[in-house]
């Protein structure tokens, strides 16, 4: 199997547009939902594995951050409320940015 490496361009870009676009409070609500719950179980599934590995780990970083984002979730769900109550859409601005580190 050949391993392809990404190109010169590919390597220098530092940002991605995730989310960019105007939506209906119930469209904007799935979008957001969808995004932040994908992100609590990425952080389920890593205290999951370090739990199988020694049932006596400690998992207060993974605990903390799923915590932090079922507050940003709600935070949301009461921003998109107030949209919808107003009857005004939601705009949207997702950026992925993107920094080598060592």
């Amino acid at each position: 199997m050949e391993t392809k490496q990404l190109s010169k361009v590919a390597t220098e870009q530092k940002t991605i547009q995730l989310v960019d676009g105007t939506f209906t409070p119930s469209e904007a609500c799935d979008v957001i939902s969808s995004l932040i719950d994908e992100k609590i179980n990425f952080h389920k599934i890593q205290r999951l594995k370090i739990w199988e590995g020694n049932h006596h780990s400690k998992t207060n970083l993974l605990d903390s951050r799923i915590g932090e984002l079922e507050e940003e979730r709600q935070t949301a769900r009461m921003i998109i409320n107030q949209a919808r109550a107003e009857g005004r859409n939601v705009q949207i601005n997702g950026v992925l940015e993107f920094k080598f580190v060592d």
